[in-house]
């Protein structure tokens, strides 16, 4: 009998379901923040997240309408479900911002990321490293006789599923993009 009074291999259940069901819940939320492009937008929204203590696992920003003087801001971000509805709300009061779109909830998206990788290695290693490169349909952007730079775009956890099989190859650099996202449909 375990801790928890289960015998070995008596159900089918993950161990995940056994866990506390008052306990609070963290998901992972991509947000679409539209701002007027004018100095100190970019840096209004961030101070939203450091001052609150708010994390951003991913930011991309850039201008995506010069007439309109817009810029798209994709942040990644997780907490719970209230603190996820917190940030919506205050980002919605800054100022300089026209639109928050909460993409993980509003329907089905798509999620891309551009990464760089440095790869050094010599014999098998290096052909390894191409062959992988093959599979994940990475693009080779520079090549020398002791290494290679590679380019991937995907969704994140294929970005960070390159990553660890070029670890133990010589991944000496990673350089990547942060999340681009879109709501899919005609709206």
């Amino acid at each position: 009998m375990s801790a928890l009074n289960i015998k070995k291999g008596s159900t089918k259940k993950s161990a995940y379901e056994l866990r506390d069901p008052n306990a609070e819940v963290f998901e992972t939320h991509t947000l679409a923040v539209i701002v007027d492009n004018e100095a100190g937008a970019l840096a209004r929204v961030i101070g939203l997240f450091s001052g609150r203590g708010y994390n951003i696992d991913s930011l991309t920003v850039a201008e995506v309408d010069h007439l309109g003087h817009t810029s798209r801001i994709t942040i990644v971000t997780r907490g719970t479900p209230a603190i996820i509805e917190q940030i919506k709300a205050q980002l919605g009061r800054i100022v300089p911002v026209h639109d928050v779109h909460d993409l993980t909830v509003e329907g089905p998206s798509v999620e891309r990321e551009l990464a760089l990788f440095k790869v050094r290695g010599t014999g098998n290693d290096r052909v390894e490293a191409l062959r992988l490169a093959d599979i994940f349909r990475a693009n080779v952007m520079d090549s020398t006789l002791e290494s290679f730079i590679f380019e991937l775009t995907g969704t994140p956890d294929k970005v960070d599923a390159f990553a660890e099989l070029m670890r133990p190859l010589g991944l000496v650099e990673l350089a990547r993009t942060g999340v681009a996202a879109l709501s899919r449909g005609s709206e």
